[in-house]
Order: C-alpha cells, then sequence, then structure tokens
C-alpha cells in the first residue's frame, strides 16, 4: 500500500493509502470498518466505499503503520485483500469478475432448489389440493430448503457470524435472523400449531442471493470507466537498444527509453517527440476528435493513438506517473471520496441495523402481547391485498411479520445511494475529460453562484503576440523593440517571452541586462548599454516620475482595442509603447454564454489594466471585471467575490493561481498538460479549452440530482416498507422482493447517468 505523501499543518507528514476489503454486505458493514479506522491513533481521516470496496486513510506513519491498519480492519470483522490496491491491476480486475460469477452460480443453485420448493406449494397454496401425506410435504420442503440456505447462502450466516462476534450488525444479520427463523418453523411446525415456513426461508434466500447477484453486475457496471482506462494502456512498447529495436513489456520501459511507434500503434507511455512527425488521436485524454498534428520536441500521451507517421519518442514518465496512471488515481479517489448530504445518510445506517432488530422484537412482542388487535387489521386489509391470510394462527402471524420487518429493511439502498451515483459520474468525467479530484465538488458546484475566470491562459491561449510599436522622444520602432526585449530577457513572464518572441521575429538584436529586477504586478528594469531602461504599466511609470503625456492616447486606444500597453522608458524619458495581445481561446465565447444560460454570473480577474481587461470582458460576455489585480491580491478578490455572491468557482491554471483556487469553494485548474495531480484543484480539466467548464457544472449538477434522488427513494422505502411490515401486510418473500428491488433500483439509477449528454451545447451541434 504505497502512500502519497502530503504535507500537514504544523511540521506533521501525513500519508494516504487504499486498500481494497473483503466481506462487506452493506453499508452497516461499511459504517463498522471506517468507524474502526477512524478512531485508531494515528489516523487523520479514513472513508470506506461500500460500492467499490475500499478504504481510504490519511494516516501519521509515525504514530501508526500500514500493518497496524490491517490489524485494525481485521478486528471489526472483516479482510484487507492483497498487500496493494493503490494501484487498479488486471489481477484486481480478474478478482471482481470472479466475485460476479460467484454470486451468479449461487443464485441459480439455490435457484435449483427452491424451484421446485414453489412448485411442491403451489397445489396446496392456490388450488387447496392437499399432498396424500402431509407429513411428507413438510418434511420435503425442510429438506429442499437445506441447499438454499447452507450451502448456497452459507456466507450469509457467517459474515452474520463474523458480525456478531466482533460485536457489529449488518443486513445479513437481519437476513440470517429472518431466514434461520422462518427455517426453524418446519421441525417446530411437528411439535406446535404453527406454519412451516422452511420453504418461504428458501425463497427468501433465494430472492437475496438474486438481488446480491444483480447488485454486484451494476456496482460493476458502475465502475466501468475505470476497467475502459486499465483497458488503454499499451501492453508492450518497441525501444531502441544499441541500434536494434527490442520489444519489452511496457512495464520495463524506463524514462529516457527512445520508443518506435508506428503507425496505428499506441504509443506506450508519456514522453517527447525526438523523430518523425505524425498526427496524435488524443480522444483517450481529451475528448477531443479531432486529431493533433505532432512533431519534434511536442510531448505526447500514453495510450493514445499514432496514426499515421513513424515516430521515434523519449519516455518522461513511466509506471505510476503516467498521464493515465494519474487519470486512474485521481477517479478512484473520487469515489472513495464523500458528499456533504451523504453524512447524514451514515449516521442513519450506522444505528440502522441495531433499530431494526428492536423494532422487529417489538413487533413480535405486539403481536402476541395484542393478538385481536392486529388481527383486526388483517381481516380489514384481507378485502384488498389476496395474500393476507388473517386466519391462521397468532404465532404463525406474529413469526411472519417479525421475519418481513427483518428481511425488508434495507441499509444497502442508504449506502448505495451516494457512492455509485459518485463513480459513475467521475467516471463519465474521466471520459470527457473532467477528473473530479474530490467528491464534495459535486455538491458545491451545484450551489455556485458564480464562476470567475484568470485571463491569461483559461479565456485566452496564453501566447500573446507583439502587435504595434509605437515611438516617442525621437526612438525608433526597432530600438523601442530592441530595448522592451533586451530588459524583457531576464523575465519568465509570458508578456516577457512575447516581446523577446516579437523582436527576434523581425530579426532585432537582443542585448544582455544587467541588474535586472521585477517589480510584481507592475514591470520590470535593467541596464541595457549602459542606460537604465524600465518596460511596464502605467503605475511603474507614475512611480517612478516619468511623463507619459505624449503616449497618453495612444495607450488608450491600444487598451481600447483589448491590447496592453508595455511602456518603455530609457534613462528616465519615455520612449514609446510595445503592444501585446493574447488571441481569444475559439470556444471562450460559446462556453461563457452557455455558462451564464445556466444561470452563473462571470467574472475575469487579471494583472492588466483596467480599460484592457473590460475590452476583452465585453468580447466574451463576462459581466464583472477584477483588473490589475497582483497575484497575491486574487485571493483577497475571491474572497470578496464570496461576501457578495455567497458559493465561488474559480478556473486558473492551478499553478500561478494555486492560493486563489484553494480559496475558493471549488477550484477547476484547466490545460495542465499531462501533469494532473493539481493539489490546489478539485476538478482537474485535461483539455485547454473552456467546453470542460460547462461539462463540469453539467456533470456536478446531473449527478447530485441522481446522489438526491436515490438518498429519497431509499428513505421513502424503509420509511413505508417497515410500518407495513410490522402490521402484517407483506408477506416474508414479498418483502424480500422489495428489499432486493430497492437496491437494485438505486444502482441501476446511478447508471442512468450514463444517458445524460454533459456535452456543452455548442460542441453537441458541431
Amino acid at each position: 500500500m504505497p502512500g502519497t505523501e502530503v504535507q500537514d499543518v504544523g511540521e506533521k507528514v501525513l500519508k494516504k493509502t487504499t486498500f481494497k476489503l473483503e466481506g462487506m454486505t452493506c453499508a452497516s458493514c461499511a459504517a463498522a470498518i471506517e468507524k474502526a479506522l477512524s478512531r485508531a491513533n494515528g489516523v487523520e481521516k479514513a472513508q470506506v466505499n461500500f460500492a467499490a470496496e475500499k478504504a481510504y486513510v490519511e494516516y501519521d506513519p509515525n504514530v501508526i503503520g500500514k500493518e497496524k491498519l490491517v490489524e485494525v480492519v481485521r478486528a471489526t470483522g472483516y479482510e484487507v485483500v492483497g498487500a496493494d490496491a493503490d494501484e487498479k491491476t488486471e489481477a484486481e480486475e480478474d478478482e471482481e469478475l470472479k466475485k460476479v460469477r460467484q454470486a451468479r452460480n449461487r443464485m441459480w443453485g439455490s435457484w435449483a432448489f427452491t424451484i421446485p420448493i414453489i412448485i411442491w406449494m403451489i397445489p396446496e397454496m392456490f388450488y387447496g389440493i392437499a399432498w396424500p401425506s402431509h407429513m411428507a410435504m413438510q418434511l420435503g420442503l425442510i429438506i429442499l430448503a437445506i441447499p438454499p440456505l447452507f450451502v448456497f447462502g452459507r456466507n450469509t450466516f457467517k459474515t452474520a457470524y463474523r458480525a456478531v462476534i466482533h460485536r457489529g450488525t449488518n443486513m445479513d444479520v437481519l437476513i440470517a435472523i429472518g431466514t434461520g427463523t422462518a427455517f426453524i418453523t418446519g421441525p417446530v411446525s411437528f411439535f406446535a400449531p404453527i406454519a412451516n415456513y422452511a420453504g418461504v426461508a428458501a425463497m427468501i434466500m433465494s430472492f437475496h442471493l438474486t438481488g446480491r447477484y444483480i447488485e454486484e453486475t451494476a456496482k460493476g457496471r458502475a465502475s466501468q470507466a475505470i476497467k475502459k482506462l486499465l483497458e488503454l494502456g499499451a501492453k508492450t512498447a518497441t525501444i531502441i537498444v544499441n541500434g536494434e529495436e527490442k520489444q519489452v513489456p511496457v512495464e520495463e520501459v524506463k524514462p529516457g527509453d527512445i520508443m518506435l511507434v508506428r503507425p496505428g500503434e499506441k504509443i506506450p507511455t508519456d514522453g517527447v517527440i525526438v523523430e518523425g512527425k505524425t498526427s496524435i488521436d488524443e480522444s483517450m485524454a481529451t475528448g477531443e476528435s479531432m486529431p493533433v498534428e505532432k512533431g519534434p520536441g511536442d510531448e505526447v500521451i500514453g495510450a493514445t493513438v499514432n496514426q499515421y507517421g513513424l515516430i521515434k519518442v523519449r519516455a518522461t514518465k513511466v509506471g505510476k506517473d503516467t498521464f493515465l496512471a494519474q487519470v486512474i488515481k485521481l477517479v478512484e479517489e473520487a469515489q472513495g471520496t464523500k458528499v456533504p448530504i451523504q453524512e447524514f445518510a451514515d449516521r442513519v445506517t450506522g444505528i440502522f441495523v441495531p433499530s431494526v432488530l428492536i423494532v422487529a422484537s417489538l413487533t413480535l412482542i405486539a403481536w402476541l402481547i395484542f393478538p385481536d388487535a392486529m388481527r383486526g387489521i388483517l381481516v380489514w386489509a384481507a378485502k384488498f391485498l389476496p395474500w393476507v391470510d388473517p386466519t391462521l394462527g397468532i404465532i404463525t402471524l406474529a413469526l411472519s411479520s417479525t421475519i418481513s420487518v427483518l428481511v425488508i429493511a434495507c441499509p444497502c439502498a442508504l449506502g448505495l445511494a451516494t457512492p455509485t451515483a459518485l463513480m459513475v459520474g467521475s467516471g463519465i468525467g474521466a471520459e470527457n475529460g473532467v477528473l473530479i479530484r474530490k467528491g464534495e465538488a459535486i455538491q458545491t458546484m451545484k450551489e455556485v453562484k458564480i464562476i470567475v475566470f484568470d485571463k491569461t491562459g483559461t479565456i485566452t491561449k496564453g501566447q500573446p503576440e507583439v502587435t504595434d510599436v509605437v515611438t516617442a522622444n525621437g526612438f525608433s520602432e526597432a530600438e523601442v523593440l530592441e530595448f522592451a526585449a533586451s530588459v524583457e530577457s531576464g523575465s519568465e513572464h509570458p508578456l516577457g517571452v512575447a516581446i523577446v518572441k516579437g523582436a527576434k521575429d523581425r530579426g532585432i538584436r537582443v542585448g544582455e541586462p544587467k541588474d535586472f529586477g521585477a517589480i510584481a504586478g507592475k514591470g520590470v528594469k535593467a541596464t541595457v548599454e549602459g542606460k537604465e531602461v524600465l518596460v511596464g504599466s502605467r503605475r511603474l511609470m507614475s512611480e517612478t516620475g516619468i511623463d507619459i503625456g505624449s503616449v497618453e492616447d495612444e495607450v488608450r486606444r491600444l487598451e481600447e482595442e483589448a491590447k496592453t500597453a508595455m511602456l518603455v522608458a530609457v534613462d528616465g524619458k519615455i520612449a514609446g509603447i510595445v503592444a501585446v495581445a493574447d488571441a481569444l481561446k475559439e470556444d471562450s465565447i460559446a462556453a461563457i454564454n452557455e455558462l451564464k444560460e445556466m444561470g452563473l454570473e462571470t467574472a475575469m480577474i487579471t494583472g492588466d489594466n483596467e480599460r484592457t481587461a473590460k475590452a476583452i470582458a465585453r468580447k466574451v460576455g463576462i459581466e464583472h471585471v477584477l483588473a490589475e489585480v497582483m497575484p497575491e491580491g486574487k485571493v483577497d478578490e475571491v474572497m470578496k467575490l464570496q461576501e457578495k455572491f455567497g458559493t465561488v468557482a474559480m478556473v486558473g491554471d492551478g499553478i500561478n493561481d494555486a492560493p486563489a483556487l484553494t480559496q475558493a469553494n471549488v477550484g477547476i485548474a484547466i490545460g495542465t498538460g499531462t501533469d494532473i495531480a493539481i493539489e490546489s484543484s478539485d476538478i482537474t480539466l485535461v483539455r485547454g479549452d473552456l467546453s470542460g467548464v460547462v461539462t463540469a457544472v453539467k456533470l456536478s449538477r446531473a449527478t447530485f440530482r441522481k446522489i438526491k434522488e436515490n438518498l429519497f427513494w431509499a428513505f421513502i422505502y424503509n420509511t413505508i416498507a417497515i410500518p407495513i411490515a410490522i402490521l402484517g401486510l407483506l408477506h416474508p418473500v414479498i418483502a424480500e422482493i422489495a428489499m432486493a428491488t430497492s437496491s437494485i433500483s438505486v444502482v441501476t439509477n446511478a447508471n442512468l447517468l450514463r444517458k445524460v449528454d454533459i456535452r456543452p451545447k455548442y460542441v453537441r451541434n458541431r
């Protein structure tokens, strides 16, 4: 279980680990394990996902080790499968398929004996035809009920026993008590005036095992996104060793190896093209169907498809560091987190089974103490419900009602309501280039009132170019650009890089700056050829006492054209202006318009001057503009938006904007290439355009809607079903069918998320 280190407050260093669990049969099992792990000394946070059958633990390795964590799980009566579950493997996939096969075999094995029981019971139940020997019939029912209960259903009794000896309870405890009680009525019926429910016990177990099989299959569908991702990776790679080609398993590729990739082959691992040109199908990573042209120096993503050219690629990231491995890890982490709305369901689940046992006991007592009143209800109900028989003995009716209460209660529906929807939603997101890192972002995103965008690299392409050079005080365009580029050659700011490139493209020499200094949010200064040169904003010029009156009108004109005017001063005198513009991303206008149609406010935050910022905002349709904001001031601006609007989402690059993304209620990192493990973001977008923001909003709303639907039906089911069972209005078999149906319906409803089209309208209409 290799842990991923994360820094905690103070000097404490925490580790995260994930492990696969075995033996959980319902949400109460997950709650018991989570409670035990959370109470362990040294564990900061523990979450157990019943649907994914995994535990996610954040712990202090100086206080508790991984072996101790495993001991804690085993002490609650459950098992940890294997020693490492941080990386999903094909062996694990085989294990999941094996579980589905076993569930199917148990189901059919149980029905092989239950169907004869039903046939055996039909003549007397529906036609009043008694068997020649009543004793033979009762004995036959008991014998036929043994395999469904104690052979094919033995795991139910085993997990129930394990839970009880560890002082816990789960759904299997309810089923075991219910079916066990029903079966015992068989032999007891020979000596007491009580109906033989042994056949009913077999039917309950068969329906229970059927529900388990369908549930396992549906859970498998819910997690199929990860299965698909695992299948995407290449199995082998052709590497060049001493000039010769050698085919090796992809696991043996090391950073620095040169890989040969032929047309139609998958690129084995992340890398950089060193030779050849081609077109790459990156749809598995970005969701974009159009191929991308690539050549020497371009980055390529492992598992994407080389379409036509023969290329050589130098491996840069391998194993768990690759883009695909990171995606799988992020999806699994998201599936392991919980949304706030689930907390109430978890609290209910924690006390659910003990409460049902108490209710079942009270039901039995009520029927025995108030037989006439309870039977009176059945006499009235028999007019409408054909299966209700008020003529049965009171002990039979009491046991029947008690068994119905035990088997109809369903903590599984509550436990599956949230994680299955989250599993499906996060998987769909990954398929569309939207990686949900934290489950709570699903709920928070639904509450977002305003989305604030960083300008550079988010709304614009982040590739500014020199558009205009304005001169003053006798300087030529070449001189202005030479001085500006020479100073900016010491800067890594995108605007500085654009000026240097603009000078070189025009054949202008770029000199070496001396005494270079950057003035945060204002500009840069340096000495070039013995002259003091300043390049930056009007604020920088004002603070250094440089008069810009002669170029004021030109500055205003350029800014109104959505260009950034960089003023250049030489030896205290204004020399001119270098204007730089950053083109809008192709879909910025369409994406922001669609977000507004969805009822969201939009804002833009930038270090640009107000006039330029407003000009860009007008072009894309953004209402709120936060201009001339220094990098360290972005957090304060996000806080102001939170005070004014409430819940705020911030979209940025996840690196320069990390503090602001963290401050926002939902941080969205966009266009990050192969490095997607950005801790400051709640949602990471693989593609560099804004379509992912629209998709993220739609996905969050659709997923949370499914979570609410599932929780609503799970609560309603238990609220209505248990009282009906108490009154004896449900036959135990019908009660079990209802219980199985409730779990299946929750998982099925979650899988219906796949029917929702989360793409932006402008993408669908292309």
